[in-house]
């Protein structure tokens, strides 16, 4: 059997199911012809527009740290994907509270209530390679899966995911939890939708991850900001490539270890910048600016050794094929991702204003 139809049959819970790594999964899944897809979600960054069809596919609104939630979880399930988070750094700066209840509270509660089952085959916990990397502007080599791991670190959200995996080798050693970590590099593509869920008291409620921001910024004839004049580097891999990581972790990943799910090759800020602007024909050119203060991740990218050798793993969309399909998303989902972002304005010109909303109805239809 081949991975393309692997999970035909099977009974999944998809924790985060509507978020842009999420939805991506559960769509290649639903294809698959499960028995069931249960997905949960508290639309806190995330779009129910999103969300695959079907008559297996169930929906429940809500934070999987919900003991109700929890006692009422199917009798059978064979794979759990855990990719909920408090998204992401600058959100976890603004609120490390909110942070820590949406990242750490509902990775130990879903860990403790699925060590108590002997029917999960396999489940699959999404790290977070900015938590491991070395802080360094001085040359990245590959991030190995068995990397040290420093005690500074440069946000809440770092510390949150790295207490995640903390607890997956926990249960998966003392509880015998056959959980993977599946630790992310940096992640674009179609389904990231800027300004999706709540606002959570910061402008990056909006200005997300670099790719959506750049995108759409230059599909504006904006000019592409480049914090530290673009010399940081990252390790960029497609949503569709990491979903298809993903269950490779879930099929072949061994229980208690961690895979680096990456591209393997490290591109400057600068260099994506240039690439976007030529992409969608931008003329705004590039705004240089001074380092940001609380950012000492500055050069990084993930080794593949591992995930190839034991998964069998390997990305296979290219950077220039991958911003070719993810600005071409961006523009037939123009004005989507416009509500999105105007249902923020206002907390942007009231600061301090609140940070809980309900959706509105147009949002949660």
């Amino acid at each position: 059997m081949s991975d393309s139809s692997a999970f035909a049959g099977s009974r999944i819970l998809v924790v985060g199911g509507a978020g842009f790594v999420g939805s991506n999964l559960c769509h290649m899944l639903a294809a698959q012809r499960p028995e069931a897809l249960f997905i949960v979600d508290n639309l806190l960054s995330s779009h129910p527009s999103n969300l695959p069809e079907g008559s297996g596919v169930h929906f429940v609104l809500g934070s999987i740290a919900d003991d109700r939630l929890l006692a009422d979880l199917p009798e059978r399930l064979d794979y759990v994907f855990h990719l909920a988070c408090f998204h992401g750094n600058q959100s976890s700066i603004a609120d490390p509270v909110a942070d820590h209840d949406n990242n750490t509270i509902t990775t130990l509660k879903l860990f403790d209530r699925l060590s108590r089952r002997r029917d999960v085959k396999r489940v699959v916990y999404a790290g977070a390679g900015c938590a491991v990397a070395k802080k360094t502007f001085d040359g990245a080599v590959a991030t190995p899966e068995d990397a040290p791991v420093s005690l500074s670190h440069d946000s809440p959200y770092s510390i949150s995911k790295l207490v995640g995996e903390m607890y997956a080798a926990y249960y998966a050693r003392q509880h015998g939890l056959p959980v993977v970590t599946a630790r992310f590099q940096n992640i674009y593509g179609p389904r990231e939708i800027l300004g999706a869920g709540s606002w959570r008291g910061t402008v990056h409620s909006v200005w997300r991850n670099v790719i959506p921001t750049f995108v759409w910024k230059a599909l504006h004839g904006e000019s592409l900001p480049l914090d530290n004049g673009g010399i940081a580097s990252r390790d960029f891999i497609f949503v569709e490539d990491l979903a298809r990581g993903l269950q490779a972790c879930a099929l072949r990943g061994a229980a208690g270890e961690v895979y680096n799910l990456a591209s393997g090759v490290e591109t400057t800020i600068r260099t994506l910048a240039e690439t976007i602007n030529r992409l969608t024909g931008n003329a705004g050119g590039i705004d240089l600016r001074p380092p940001r203060p609380w950012d000492n991740s500055g050069q990084r990218f993930g080794s593949t050794e591992k995930s190839r050798r034991e998964l069998g793993f390997a990305a296979g969309i290219g950077l220039e094929d991958g911003l070719a399909r993810t600005i071409d998303w961006t523009r037939a989902n123009r004005d989507l991702i416009r509500h999105c972002i105007d249902h923020h304005q206002w907390f942007l010109s009231h600061p301090g204003a609140g940070r809980w909303p309900q959706l509105s109805p147009a949002l949660s239809a």
